[in-house]
Formats: C-alpha cells, structure tokens, sequence
C-alpha cells in the first residue's frame, strides 16, 4: 500500500509516517505539508490512501479533497483532525472522504482505519461515531448545511481569515466570484459582518479558538 500524509505540522507528519512504517511493514509512506506538494506526489506516484488534515496553512483540507477526488475518483481519503464535531465531521465525509479520525486516537487505530478503508469500507472513529449518529437523531440545527460547496469553502476561509486573494488563489476562481459567492453565502446566513461570520464558524464547530 502506498500512503500519503498530507498535514502541515512537521513534528505529526513526520511521528505518524515513522510509525506507520514500523507498524505497516508493506507499507511506502510519504508526507506532505500543503496542497502543492499533495499535487506534486500524487502525480509522481501511484498512492492508494491520503490521510490529510482539515486546517492546511492558508488552505482548506475539506476542499482539497474535493479536488483530489474529481482528478483521482478512485483514491481514498481518511481526515486526521483536531476537530470532532459532528457538523465537521460531516461535512468531511461528504467530501468523498472513507474515513475520519481524531488526532486523540491512538496508532492501532489509525491502522486499523487504514485496513478498513483501503478493504472498500469505511471507517468512522467510534467515539465520533456514536457522537455523528446522536447528533443526527437530534437533528440539531447546522444553517451551514444549506451553503454549496463552494459557498462552504468561501464561508471557512474568510472565518479561518483568508482575504479575497487568497482565497480564489485557494479555489482557483476570482477574486469577484469570491466576492460574489461572499455576498450569497451571507445573504443566506442572514449575517453582514465578517465578525459575525466567524462567530457562526466558531458557535457550530466549524472554527477552533485558542484558550
């Protein structure tokens, strides 16, 4: 099995590669820190599995999975993250991504979500899964969830505080139609300020603040 860590901390790319290796001997493992070196090796080599995080620098993990999925339909993606919010976790699996993991599991089961994945299945961490399905019998109110894709990725990267630039950078469109999806995606939350923006981002687990 080929496998690509794709995470923008050196010192957990670099401890999960090594054991990964040790606890996968069949296994090449490769790492990478941002979207371009994420391109880069998944055109030089044939990867199976990427495991990436969802807070790249200046970029979002949720959308480049996206990507990664339109130009490699068949590679499978399993989110390694600080967040375990249902309403994040979601929005990672409706990505096209097989599995999702919190950054508090231990190795024996990032393996084991790796096996599971690659098997055809997928797998969702357990104590993220029981927290999915209560959040889903609650039906506890997301006004994210009626955001597009694209609307959803303007919405994180102006909270997480891209500006315009970077952000069509970011989405490969420009810098208007950010502004113009911006103006919708508001229109739709019923906000006006960025601060309230970022105040939604972090009341529904989409943005994690220092304390």
């Amino acid at each position: 099995m080929n496998i690509l860590i794709v995470d923008d901390h050196a010192v957990v790319r670099q401890g999960y590669s090594a054991l990964l290796t040790m606890m996968l001997p069949d296994a090449i493992v490769s790492e990478a820190e941002n979207v371009q070196q994420t391109l880069k090796a998944l055109g030089a080599a044939d990867i199976d599995l990427v495991i990436l995080d969802i807070n790249l620098e200046n970029a979002s993990g949720l959308n480049l999975a996206g990507r990664l999925l339109k130009r490699w339909p068949r590679l499978k993606i399993i989110f390694f993250s600080m967040f375990d919010e249902p309403s994040v976790v979601n929005r990672a699996i409706q990505t096209g991504a097989k599995g999702y993991l919190s950054k508090r599991s231990k190795p024996e089961v990032m393996v084991e979500a790796i096996k599971t994945v690659l098997s055809g299945k997928r797998y969702i961490e357990h104590n993220i899964a029981i927290q999915l399905a209560t959040h889903q019998l609650n039906d506890a109110d997301d006004s994210c969830k009626q955001l597009t894709q694209r609307e959803f990725d303007v919405f994180l990267g102006i909270a997480k505080g891209l500006d315009r630039a970077q952000l069509a950078d970011e989405l490969n469109v420009s810098s208007k139609t950010v502004s113009n999806t911006l103006t919708q995606l508001k229109a739709k939350l019923q906000i006006s300020t960025h601060a309230e923006l970022v105040h939604l981002a972090i009341e529904q687990g989409y943005l994690k603040v220092a304390v």
